[in-house]
């Protein structure tokens, strides 16, 4: 048996969206929901300073019973990194949709890596 993680880098985001949780818990819930996930308590986010201008960048965790979402954002950059790690295997999820769709992203990269448990 093995499991999966997905390692993305989303550019060209609405800064807005990335220095607020409510945009980001959006974001958690449209893939808990799309990838049949199933969180263990609600998602936890700490939110850096900001400029005068704006919030700062957000850091995000939500713990599932197949394992986490975890994401980190950079509204300096119009960035975000996000990583999903599946205990089991899943099927394929279009995550360059949803992170168009809630954040506006316009150049996406998805890396998956099988995780195997044992040699």
């Amino acid at each position: 048996m093995t499991g999966c993680e997905w390692v993305i880098e989303a550019h060209g985001c609405n800064p807005a969206g990335l220095a607020h949780p409510e945009t980001l818990n959006r974001l958690f819930t449209a893939l808990v929901d799309g990838m049949d996930l199933h969180p263990v308590q609600p998602a936890l986010w700490h939110q850096f300073p900001g400029s005068p201008a704006g919030g700062g960048g957000v850091t995000g965790l939500l713990l599932l019973s197949e394992s986490h979402l975890a994401c980190h954002t950079f509204p300096e950059f119009s960035s975000l990194c996000l990583n999903v790690f599946c205990c089991k295997p899943r099927a394929e999820y279009d995550f360059k949709a949803a992170l168009h769709s809630i954040l506006g992203a316009t150049r996406i990269s998805v890396r998956k890596l099988e995780r195997p448990y044992s040699e």
